[in-house]
């Protein structure tokens, strides 16, 4: 999935269905709306996934992102909510969903479902086109993913027959808990995680409980803190001590710069 000789690109993640956003954004680095639509003369455009669910217009944001695509204006990613809507979208050997049908995630994805309300085979031809997404980007200089880079998961995925092109084996396969599939995509798309201490929970932003937090795999577990690897600022739920009994291949500082979205951060950005 490498990609050469490309011009500059510019990094959008994140776009969740905030299409006007998205147009106003796009018009203030320059690119211009044609009728392929948006273009720019020296640059294009690396989304890092997440285009649909929660916001105001997602079938808009969905013609715009693809049509960039279409026209080699862009190369758009695929985001967790793409891989789970693919999953929720397809039927499984027991009569049920690859992703179930519960609460919590028709909950994730009311928004889209309602916007595509009697356009239904609009959707299924969006559904068809998320399964063509690459997972990651690569060039000589700069790599990017949705939520994290595994090079240990990434670099077995690329010894697989999936790697190119992924039939509806590969949708089962990583929808099986516990498979290698199942992790590759965990941790690319969704972020590593680890066990809270002592049994400990805390709810999200969405209000669902949770018992593992999402962290920062850059930093080396072995030297640091449950606070300092945690992504969200959890307070006192979480012991000040050195992490215990984890271990994972963290990106280091010598390898190529990696982007990535996924991860709701609040404050101001820590340059």
């Amino acid at each position: 999935m490498a990609h050469q000789n490309l011009p500059m690109l510019d990094l959008i993640g994140d776009i969740h269905g905030h299409s006007d956003a998205l147009e106003a954004l796009l018009s203030k680095l320059g690119y211009v709306k044609g009728p392929n639509g948006y273009a720019h003369s020296e640059r294009k455009v690396l989304f890092i996934g997440d285009y649909i669910d929660r916001g105001p217009n997602i079938p808009r944001t969905l013609e715009i992102v693809k049509a960039m695509v279409d026209s080699g204006n862009a190369i758009a990613l695929m985001g967790n909510h793409e891989y789970n809507a693919i999953c929720f979208h397809t039927e499984n050997a027991n009569g049920g969903h690859l992703r179930k049908h519960l609460i919590k995630n028709v909950k994730q994805h009311i928004q889209t479902l309602l916007q595509f309300q009697n356009r239904q085979k609009e959707y299924d031809a969006y559904i068809e086109w998320f399964k063509t997404l690459p997972l990651w980007y690569e060039d000589d200089n700069i790599r990017a993913i949705h939520a994290c880079w595994d090079e240990e998961k990434i670099r077995a995925f690329k010894d697989e027959q999936y790697c190119e092109t992924r039939s509806a084996d590969f949708y089962v396969e990583s929808s099986r808990r516990g498979s290698a599939l199942y992790n590759m995509v965990e941790n690319c798309l969704k972020g590593r995680e680890l066990k809270m201490p002592d049994g400990k929970t805390f709810f999200d932003k969405d209000g669902n409980e949770r018992s593992k937090i999402r962290i920062k795999w850059w930093l080396d577990p072995k030297t640091a803190t449950y606070p300092e690897l945690s992504i969200l600022d959890l307070g006192d739920k979480l012991p000040a001590g050195l992490v215990k009994d984890v271990a994972y291949e963290h990106y280091k500082e010598d390898q190529k710069p990696v982007f990535f979205g996924h991860y709701w951060l609040e404050g101001e950005p820590n340059l």
